[in-house]
């Protein structure tokens, strides 16, 4: 009888030793010399009975701090969403769950049309032409962005927004010193977006992209239709990110004029789960697609004319010249992906709009309300979604600020000094559709008390 968490019982322990003619494991190590090897015990626990595990590990969970104990008002890339039921049971089906690589279609139909499914889903919120069939998460396609942009101008300065996630950014410069580009930040207004002006003033011959993300990460909407001609006049390709569950409100950037529409998808039915793993989208035009990393689901028909799908336009190292590749990509977050199409099937056209609007009009009942404070004051003026920066009086340690909102079940905001030295004392606030006017109330109640 097997063990439900040992591989290897002790009778198959002494079956094995019985087989190749020794008594026991000490034997099995006598050719190594004692003053190589490891003497005593080594420092773990002592093995446990199944219900002594479980309770351990139940203690252990129990010390997290968890958005169906806690009102969340911590957003900064990952948000608590309401998540459909239906979703967690089509994940757990074993033909999804434990899904890997579609390379033989004959037998990977299903896999391959979730994918194809999650594909046209991309290209309908963001305008734009062809997606594929996801990326490691929203940073690492923003990141593909940049290099794909440099093949395809022959350039090698990436032009990026401060206003751009700080991770995102981190991860951009990384992935640029590989592959010997040039990262160079443009400035952002005190109104919380892109400075213009400082782009304008970067925009030289060499520039590859244009790197922007609205809602930025202040929360505030950019301007895309003023950059587009700014970077398409300097022959750079205009890349956007973009939180995906805002474009059943704006227009498609793909409408706007960009080149390349990537994002992170975790706001599409994906649980926060301490951080990760989440699943990142990349879109482009059809001028670009060839150019794309990753792997693509196509459509096509059999011998017999019927509908089936493939993996397509494959330029990635494990099926060309490395040298010819245009990523080392080579994965992607298949079931990821398939919760984004499913809570994209789940709440439609009309439930993305929705949810949409319950995210602004909660988020600017919760800015009028703290902002209704002579004690807070809202730094930026512009529009925004669902993500707002708000200024604390001077000297506020914004960390102990959220200790204290911790022991009244208040997860409270993104410490803006962490990586904006100049916005030290400002707190980025996020409110979902999954906050109540009363959480937000006890939320401001709170602030107004212990600044």
């Amino acid at each position: 009888m097997k063990h439900r968490y040992l591989p290897i019982t002790e009778q198959d322990q002494k079956e094995m030793l019985e087989t190749i003619g020794i008594s026991s494991m000490e034997e099995m190590f006598s050719d190594i010399p004692q003053k190589v090897r490891f003497q005593g015990e080594l420092n773990v626990g002592h093995a446990l009975s199944e219900q002594g595990l479980l309770r351990y590990m139940r203690e252990l969970a129990g010390r997290n701090t968890d958005f169906q104990r806690y009102a969340s008002f911590l957003g900064a890339g990952i948000y608590d969403h309401h998540l459909p039921v239906v979703i967690n049971h089509v994940i757990s089906r074993s033909e999804f769950y434990t899904a890997y690589t579609p390379y033989q279609p004959e037998i990977s139909q299903g896999e391959l049309q979730a994918i194809f499914e999650f594909q046209s889903y991309i290209c309908e919120l963001t305008g734009m032409a062809v997606a594929n069939a996801s990326m490691y998460d929203g940073a690492t396609a923003l990141a593909e962005a940049g290099a794909l942009a440099s093949g395809a101008t022959k350039r090698s300065r990436l032009l990026v927004s401060r206003a751009v996630h700080p991770e995102a950014r981190a991860v951009l410069r990384t992935s640029a010193r590989g592959l010997n580009l040039e990262v160079i930040e443009i400035a952002v207004t005190p109104e919380g977006v892109t400075d213009f002006d400082d782009l304008a003033s970067k925009l030289e011959g060499d520039a590859a992209a244009v790197i922007l993300q609205s809602p930025n990460f202040f929360g505030c909407l950019e301007d895309i239709p003023a950059v587009e001609p700014l970077a398409h006049g300097a022959g750079a390709l205009l890349v956007v990110s973009a939180n995906p569950l805002t474009l059943g409100l704006l227009e498609a950037p793909g409408k706007l004029g960009a080149d390349i529409v990537v994002g992170d998808c975790q706001p599409l039915g994906i649980p926060a789960a301490l951080g990760g793993p989440s699943c990142g989208y990349f879109a482009v035009a059809e001028s670009w697609m060839r150019r794309m990393p990753g792997r693509i689901v196509g459509q096509t028909v059999d011998r017999d004319g019927k509908r089936g799908f493939v993996l397509t336009l494959q330029a990635r190292e494990q099926h060309i010249r490395r040298e010819k590749a245009t990523s080392n990509i080579c994965s992607n977050q298949a079931l990821l992906a398939l919760c984004a199409s499913v809570y994209l099937s789940t709440m439609g056209k009309q439930g993305i709009q929705d949810v949409g609007t319950l995210n602004v009009r909660k988020a600017h009942y919760a800015a009028n309300r703290l902002a209704a404070s002579s004690k807070l004051a809202l730094p930026f003026t512009g529009s925004y979604f669902n993500e707002f920066a708000v200024k604390l009086p001077d000297g506020t340690d914004i960390a102990e600020l959220n200790r204290q909102l911790l022991q009244q079940g208040i997860i409270g905001g993104y410490d803006l000094g962490r990586d904006y030295p100049e916005l030290s004392g400002h707190m980025l606030i996020a409110v979902t559709e999954q906050r109540t006017r009363e959480d937000i109330d006890s939320f401001a109640a709170a602030l107004e008390e212990l600044v």
